[in-house]
């Protein structure tokens, strides 16, 4: 099994910036994407950013140019950084990986880190 810890969270205002980080342990094989995913109260998950394993990025349109999503393949890590945030940008971030060992596919979530924008 894979195991996902993410870390970074906690309370900023409005306009400021946090880094968010996962890593991943475990069982891993081979990374394929690695992402992140949030959540707002009353909310459904939403996606925020994914990198593949060729380095290729996919982002919300919505936070294009303010989230830059980058790995670190050597260490198990994905990271997020968030700037000019915003109150609407409070949620709960979930980081998400998938990969393949011994030819057999899994993915795995984080537990989760709670960001809030607030002045």
């Amino acid at each position: 099994q894979v195991q996902l810890v993410e870390s970074g969270g906690g309370l900023v205002q409005p306009g400021g910036s946090l880094r968010l980080s996962c890593a991943a342990s475990g069982n891993i094989g081979s990374i394929n994407t690695m992402g992140w995913y949030r959540q707002a109260p009353g909310k459904e998950r939403e996606l925020v950013a994914v990198v593949n394993s060729f380095g290729m990025t996919n982002y919300a349109d919505s936070l294009r140019g303010r989230f830059t999503i980058s790995r670190d393949t050597w260490k198990n890590m994905v990271y997020l950084q968030m700037n000019s945030l915003k109150p609407e940008d409070t949620a709960v971030y979930y980081c998400k990986m998938t990969g393949r060992r011994l030819g057999n596919a899994w993915d795995a979530w984080g537990q989760g880190t709670l960001v809030t924008v607030s002045s």
